[in-house]
């Protein structure tokens, strides 16, 4: 699939993603509107969905607010391609099915084009041409393509994570 790339610095954190004041809400579709609406607010207006993102080093910093994950999944984006993320962000992204991607950024420009293989564990920048491999763990695939850890435990129940012990 080939998509455009917003490109992001380091520690882009939870606050940055959806702020407090504005974190209101459960729902999906409200918190993708706040999505970034103070730090880039042409963001929730023109993403689209199967747009990427590209941030730098530990992405998702600060507060352990599940609503950031919901936010971005419910603007389109499917994954965030990061030099690395916070620990708690990682998880949540897991866990709600958004697909976080450990790789370097220093190349990626915003407006480019990447194409993200998961099979292959390949990124392409259709732009420049560059093309990188991604380590994915199995086990991160299988629950996003299931949706997320959430939907594999609803559609599994807890029994179906004993095949990973």
């Amino acid at each position: 699939m080939m998509t455009r790339i917003w490109k992001f610095g380091d520690s882009v954190n939870t606050d940055l993603i959806t702020p407090g004041r504005l974190n209101v809400t459960a729902d999906p579709l409200a918190l993708a509107k706040i999505s970034f609406i103070e730090f880039r607010p042409e963001f929730a207006r023109e993403v689209k969905p199967g747009d990427i993102i590209v941030a730098g080093k530990n992405f998702g910093s600060g507060s352990s607010r599940e609503s950031a994950v919901i936010a971005l999944k419910a603007n389109g984006i499917r994954y965030i391609v990061a030099k690395s993320f916070s620990r708690i962000f990682y998880r949540n992204m897991i866990n709600l099915g958004l697909l976080p991607i450990v790789a370097n950024t220093d190349g990626i420009q915003e407006g480019q084009t990447l194409e993200v293989n998961i099979a292959n564990r390949t990124i392409t920048n259709k732009t420049t041409g560059e093309l990188q491999a991604f380590d994915l763990p199995p086990l991160v695939e299988k629950f996003f393509n299931a949706g997320g850890l959430v939907h594999f435990i609803q559609k599994n129940g807890v029994a179906g994570l004993q095949q990973f012990q």
